[in-house]
């Protein structure tokens, strides 16, 4: 039986249900900033409810996933524009094309070396730019293979998954890529992993959206899974909580889960019906926020 213990819940209502909540992260100015998908604009929510939203020079850019960058301001992608964005806390815009066509940025993340990096799902290829907005991009040795999620590891390296070729790959500062495919598909569903995240444990867990399991892979390439209680949950997202645990997104679900080292997984139900959670992050306050694509941000409480 899935383990769905009780924990508190708030939703805060920040856009219309059109304007699609997609990526989160906690700000330096201690708020949650989060991107508007489809409406082309960059909101920020204070942990006591206050919604402030800034307009991108395009509404129809796709502005995905955000992170907090090196230089105090938050840095994000746009999967339909191909460029990269940079917001200042004071609400300051600035973006950076990318030079190559159709790129389809979408994953990003502050890496060791004070520049940001993210991935090109439609160009195979991973991106460097530094706060100065000069950008540098890898090219990954499989076609097709639809770099999606990014985070730094523990080695000095950059990680991601690589969506539709069922593997992860891991980027040195010199441009070696080395790729780990992952165990055989099960039943013919492939594995199709997006988000992905560096544990306290120091290794790279990531989410399997088609397969419906969380993976965990070392440095070295070993990898376990762990399966959802249900397999069609599509979890999306993952984040540490920074007490050893991550949480993730089940977009197809309308939940989000918990997973420890050890590979035991909690759920908890959203409150409002198929609200479509997507990105997650730890707060400033010590919860844990979702973004909900169908016009909301979700608080979990945490628990001692």
């Amino acid at each position: 039986m899935p383990h769905r213990p009780s924990r508190s819940c708030t939703e805060f209502t920040v856009s219309d249900r059109e304007a699609g909540p997609y990526g989160i992260t906690a700000g330096p100015d201690g708020a949650l900033w989060f991107t508007l998908v489809h409406q082309g604009r960059i909101g920020r929510l204070t942990t006591g409810g206050e919604v402030t939203s800034y307009a991108l020079a395009s509404a129809d850019g796709g502005p995905s996933v955000i992170t907090a960058g090196p230089d105090g301001a938050l840095w994000f992608t746009e999967f339909r524009g191909g460029r990269i964005g940079r917001i200042t806390t004071g609400g300051e815009v600035t973006s950076y094309a990318l030079p190559t066509r159709d790129a389809g940025p979408f994953g990003i993340t502050a890496g060791p070396d004070g520049a940001l990096w993210f991935t090109e799902g439609g160009a195979d290829r991973i991106g460097r730019i530094t706060t100065d907005g000069e950008i540098t991009e890898f090219p990954v040795p499989l076609p097709g293979s639809f770099p999606s999620g990014i985070a730094a590891g523990p080695d000095g390296r950059l990680w991601f998954t690589l969506n539709r070729v069922d593997a992860i790959g891991a980027l040195a500062p010199s441009g070696e890529v080395e790729v780990h495919p992952l165990p055989t598909r099960e039943d013919g569903v492939p594995a199709a992993p997006v988000g992905i995240a560096c544990g306290t444990d120091g290794a790279l867990w990531f989410v399997e959206i088609g397969a419906g399991r969380i993976g965990r892979m070392t440095p070295d390439g070993r990898v376990d899974e762990y399966a959802l209680p249900d397999r069609a949950a599509r979890p999306h997202a993952i984040a540490p909580d920074g007490l050893g645990a991550l949480w993730f997104t089940e977009w197809g679900a309308n939940r989000v889960g918990r997973i420890t080292p050890d590979g035991r997984i909690d759920e908890y139900d959203l409150p409002t019906p198929s609200s479509e959670p997507h990105g997650i992050a730890a707060g400033p306050d010590g919860a844990m926020w979702t973004a909900l694509e169908t016009g909301a941000v979700a608080r979990f409480g945490r628990t001692e």
